[in-house]
């Protein structure tokens, strides 16, 4: 007996020293949910305080394990090992991730409407929206192609709140009423309301509970977004009027204060020892618009007068994405008077066009990036190792010696 209870002490010592040498290393946590970086750079930080010290990054798309969530901030962890807290605004979910890699799988067959250029650093975001990870920033300078448009309403960042109707004093001022000599004759008797009185007095106090003049309801607004394709295959959405059409300048001067979407090269024309290029071109006025163009024209190179002059033009349309080179000319969308998308197909030469073909036409649907529920661990998952190397001790203890 003594020495089973000497042997039973002697593991017990044993198992003291070796789970206090791995107690120095504490256990992962183990991850309850997978998610993704949604910016190009995302900062996570040692704890929920915005001023909290930083400890560490993780690129766009990189893989995340979820450990515990906190309102909307999430606890992550990276694939080095880096553990910290970010909003969870700022994470993709793994639906998201498979959406953004369809819409760029099929922005590639999308054809290129023009190439366009930034004028300083722009965002390109998941989605047509402001509030949207923004997961790539295209360069001061740099250039993409416009392969799509969409417009979406704003949501007002910082709403003002309804005005505050002022309230009169309810006390009364107490005047003395003159004194009279004589007594005077009684006041005529008023004659009986109508028995609908009610509905004739309205509005009552009560329906001024609010706002004396209520502000009236402001119109929905409307914004321009780009879809757009880098050299290197990323696809994003970019706002319209961060981009400017990199069509020469010796065409876009006749513009006229309007916003081209779309131009495109209808073949060379060789002057004396230059090259010149006839265009096809689209613009939008100002407004907010769903459709990509109202006008369309032709630009062709004069070789006897050295500049550009108008061979076709047509206003007062609305047009749609793709505009596109044909073998013998180009091709538009266009919607027709019966409310429906139409393909028109011209045949172009020198100063001659003329449409040949007009086909319905059924635009492509471009995958979304769909709004999933936001990024969330699981709490009936506790970590694992909870209680640390005195737990297991404990664990220990009472499995060999049974207290």
């Amino acid at each position: 007996m003594v020495g089973r209870t000497l042997a039973c002490a002697g593991v017990y010592s044993l198992l003291v020293l070796l789970l206090a040498s791995c107690g120095s290393r504490a256990p992962q946590q183990r991850p309850t949910g997978v998610a993704y970086a949604g910016p190009l750079t995302l900062h996570l930080r040692k704890d929920l305080a915005s001023k909290s010290a930083p400890v560490g990054t993780a690129s766009h798309g990189e893989r995340l394990d979820v450990l515990e969530t906190r309102r909307r901030f999430v606890k992550v962890r990276t694939a080095q090992g880096v553990v910290g807290w970010t909003d969870s605004n700022l994470l993709l979910t793994p639906q998201q991730m498979d959406d953004l890699r369809r819409l760029s799988e099929s922005a590639t067959k999308l054809p290129s409407q023009g190439t366009a250029k930034v004028y300083e650093a722009v965002n390109m975001h998941s989605e047509p929206s402001r509030q949207s990870p923004s997961f790539f920033q295209i360069p001061e300078a740099g250039s993409v192609d416009v392969v799509g448009h969409r417009a979406t309403l704003r949501v007002a960042q910082n709403p003002s709140p309804p005005p505050v109707r002022r309230t009169v004093s309810s006390k009364k001022s107490k005047l003395k009423e003159p004194k009279q000599a004589g007594l005077a004759p009684p006041p005529p008797r008023p004659p009986a309301p109508p028995r609908n009185w009610l509905e004739l007095s309205r509005p009552r106090a009560a329906d001024l509970s609010g706002p004396a003049f209520p502000p009236p309801s402001a119109p929905a607004t409307l914004e321009d977004w780009n879809l757009v394709r880098t050299r290197d295959g990323k696809t994003g959405w970019v706002l319209a009027r961060m981009l400017y059409m990199a069509i020469p300048d010796e065409v876009a001067q006749y513009a006229e204060g309007h916003r081209i979407t779309a131009y495109l090269p209808l073949g060379e024309v060789k002057d004396q020892n230059q090259t010149k290029h006839n265009w096809l071109w689209t613009t939008a006025s100002d407004g907010q618009h769903s459709y990509e163009f109202d006008s369309f024209r032709v630009f062709v190179w004069s070789t006897r007068r050295h500049h550009y002059e108008t061979a076709y033009i047509e206003r007062n349309v609305k047009g749609r994405y793709p505009v596109q080179v044909e073998a013998m000319g180009f091709s538009l969308v266009l919607e027709d008077k019966d409310a429906k998308l139409y393909k028109r197909t011209y045949a172009f030469s020198g100063y001659h066009m003329r449409m040949i073909s007009k086909t319905l036409y059924l635009p492509p649907v471009l995958p979304e990036v769909r709004a999933s529920p936001r990024v969330e661990s699981s709490p009936s998952q506790a970590p694992a190792g909870g209680g640390g190397w005195r737990q297991k001790l404990r664990e220990w203890r009472k499995r060999w010696i049974g207290r």
